[in-house]
């Protein structure tokens, strides 16, 4: 027989925990970052704590503070840079339309196969520059609309970006209590099994925040390279800014794209079309090779299952997919091996009773 009390009280529970999730639901994106942030640089924390004499809160203020001159202040400058240029841009293509292109570099016939087509599509770009550039005005206003509306989604990153790094704080400070309270609830949910899964979870993710901080000081080291090769100015702070914004999905090219286009207006065509070539094939294209390697490095996951993980939680969840893509996959890859590994033991088999003495 139900017993009221107890079903009425469930209920309740579950509407309290339902009304709850709807209250945090528009923070849920920063509270995962947040989250993300403080597990991956705990170790810092921990350290932090034991130089300020167990002062966790003040250990907590300058980690946050740290975080901010990293990440926030390289992301507001580079904004002001961008608002900058943005307005060099569009002087330089009016010039364009008045007094049309500059001319041909020698080294652009030289190409083989194309070269003599290449400077007959300069020649005649330059010759009606006026009605070219005139064709040109509807697709540059639909470049416009992408522009923008890739621009509020990079504003309305930089907010959340800023929640995160407030929110970080509270992780910091109230991290070993928030864990206890993680391991009792998976506890009194699974029993025996939830030491295993807490660490199965904070070692996937550990990998992944390995693989995206791996594979963000591999771009930038590249982007350095190519700045360097190129003649860009200012190759350290570029480079910088892309390891920064390669925490972020398509951040590298904020960085190399607008590198190339001033080498272009330079007159450097040569080393803008090498720029151009390097970021796209090997700044850019790096991130799709190391990070899912890294992420699979030392872990009981196979890496078509990690590869997975990557992309299809990329594509299902955007940029927090990075982390929960494969630690979903992590969860029920382990869920499925320890239910194949602890099968029910095979039936004994039962002994023929001797038949009955009927002469007893």
């Amino acid at each position: 027989m139900l017993n009221n009390d107890r079903l009425l009280v469930q209920i309740l529970l579950l509407g309290l925990l339902g009304a709850s999730l709807w209250v945090l639901a528009p923070f849920v994106s920063a509270l995962f970052w947040a989250a993300v942030l403080s597990f991956a640089s705990w170790p810092l924390m921990r350290g932090l704590t034991r130089l300020l004499n167990g002062r966790q809160t003040a250990a907590a203020g300058l980690l946050t503070l740290g975080w901010i001159g990293l990440v926030a202040v390289p992301l507001v400058m580079l904004g002001f840079n961008l608002a900058e240029h943005v307005g060099e841009v569009v002087a330089l293509f009016k010039g364009y339309q008045v007094t049309g292109l500059p001319p041909a570099p020698d080294w652009l016939v030289q190409i083989p196969l194309v070269g003599q087509s290449l400077l007959g599509f300069w020649q005649t770009i330059d010759q009606q520059g006026v009605a070219f550039f005139a064709t040109l005005k509807p697709y540059l206003g639909q470049v416009g609309n992408w522009l923008l509306a890739r621009s509020a989604q990079i504003g309305g990153g930089v907010l959340e970006l800023a929640l995160s790094l407030v929110l970080v704080f509270f992780f910091y400070r109230d991290g070993p209590r928030l864990a206890q309270f993680a391991h009792s609830l998976l506890d009194r949910l699974i029993g025996e099994r939830a030491e295993h899964y807490l660490e199965l979870v904070a070692g996937t993710v550990q990998r992944v925040v390995n693989g995206v901080i791996g594979t963000a000081a591999a771009q930038a080291l590249l982007a350095l390279i190519g700045f360097y090769i190129a003649g860009v100015p200012g190759a350290l702070i570029l480079g910088i800014l892309t390891f920064v914004l390669s925490l972020i999905p398509m951040g590298p090219p904020l960085v190399w794209i607008p590198a190339t286009a001033w080498l272009f207006t330079q007159g450097d065509y040569g080393f803008a079309v090498f720029l151009g070539i390097w970021g796209m094939f090997v700044i850019s294209g790096v991130d799709n090779i190391l990070k899912p390697y890294l992420i699979s490095r030392g872990g009981n996951l196979p890496l078509v299952v990690v590869l997975l993980g990557v992309f299809g939680g990329i594509l299902a969840f955007g940029f927090m997919g990075l982390f929960l893509g494969p630690t979903l996959l992590a969860l029920a890859y382990s869920l499925l091996s320890d239910w194949v590994a602890n099968k029910a033991p095979a039936p004994e088999p039962t002994l023929k009773q001797p038949p009955e003495d009927r002469l007893g």
